[in-house]
């Protein structure tokens, strides 16, 4: 009996490996705001939305692609790249290298992701950030292609939907990034000339000069659930005033009930309220762009070189 209950050493063959028996380190995803694990695969599957306690965790501009008819995505700007015009160096890194390493890790050449697309058949001009990219920050390239998504909307005489998540004005660019919010509202308000109508998008974060300005502006703005909207942070804003500001103070729902915004929307339903509003300006054939007016640009080309910095 006292053999029955003795623990054996057991030897497996030689082929079994560990590298066979490893987990994949990315199977499971812990919410940021629940701390739950998820299973990787069930969280894509849900948009990227926490399937236990509905926290929405950052897409790239890719991803937003998801939302549009599959294959209608034709990506246009894509050669725009952006420059160094102050040659911004720091103690730790020059900001032609942060933009290289963006470029690497992303696979974008800038920030922001723009071309034509359809949702139920219906076309529009998109526009997309992704914070992925230096924060979404809005540099001369960011500026360049909203200003053009919206001019290519009013050209073509379809809406334009932008997808926003940033942290400001591109501080390492100086007041060429500050002129892009102008540049992009004075864009937009040729697209309101076109009677087309602007749908802004507004994902957490979404801070600085790109909420001040042309998002701010759209003929709807919609907001997902929890998302951190506003000019300057929370924390500032509370040091420079001296006092407590309100629960929920920046939140979509918060923006919401001061009358900031038209909606908030769970990622999950926004493809079905962009149709309802798209239908309203039905254009259900594919839009035939035409000559661009200088529009385009040579590949490679610095942008601010086109008289529109």
């Amino acid at each position: 009996m006292k053999e029955f209950f003795r623990r054996t050493k057991k030897s497996f063959p030689a082929d079994q490996s560990s590298e066979q028996a490893q987990i994949p380190d990315d199977l499971w995803v812990k919410c940021s705001s629940c701390r739950e694990l998820i299973y990787r695969k069930e969280l894509n599957d849900n948009l990227k939305v926490c399937p236990k306690c509905g926290h929405h965790m950052r897409m790239s501009a890719r991803e937003w692609i998801g939302l549009l008819d599959v294959g209608s995505f034709s990506e246009t700007d894509a050669h725009l790249l952006p420059t160094d015009p102050l040659g911004f160096v720091t103690p730790d890194e020059a900001y032609a290298d942060k933009l290289k390493k963006s470029q690497h890790r992303t696979g974008l050449a800038d920030a922001v992701l723009a071309g034509i697309g359809s949702i139920d058949g219906l076309w529009m001009a998109l526009a997309v950030g992704d914070f992925a990219f230096m924060g979404s920050s809005m540099g001369s390239v960011y500026g360049e292609k909203m200003s053009r998504a919206a001019e290519r909307g009013a050209e073509l005489g379809i809406p334009l939907l932008t997808i926003n998540t940033s942290g400001g004005a591109r501080q390492q660019e100086g007041v060429i990034a500050l002129m892009q919010m102008a540049k992009v509202t004075m864009a937009l308000s040729r697209l309101a000339e076109a009677r087309q109508p602007h749908i802004a998008i507004l994902v957490d974060p979404c801070y600085g000069g790109v909420t001040a300005s042309y998002p701010s502006v759209a003929d709807v703005i919609i907001a997902e659930p929890g998302a951190n909207i506003g000019f300057a942070g929370k924390r500032l804003i509370e040091q420079i005033m001296r006092q407590k500001l309100p629960a929920g103070f920046q939140t979509s729902e918060f923006m919401l009930n001061h009358g900031m915004i038209d909606m908030v929307t769970p990622r999950g339903e926004l493809r079905d309220v962009l149709a309802r509003l798209l239908q309203h300006y039905r254009r259900q054939s594919p839009p035939m762009e035409e000559d661009d007016d200088g529009l385009e640009a040579t590949d490679a080309t610095p942008i601010y070189v086109h008289g529109r910095v």
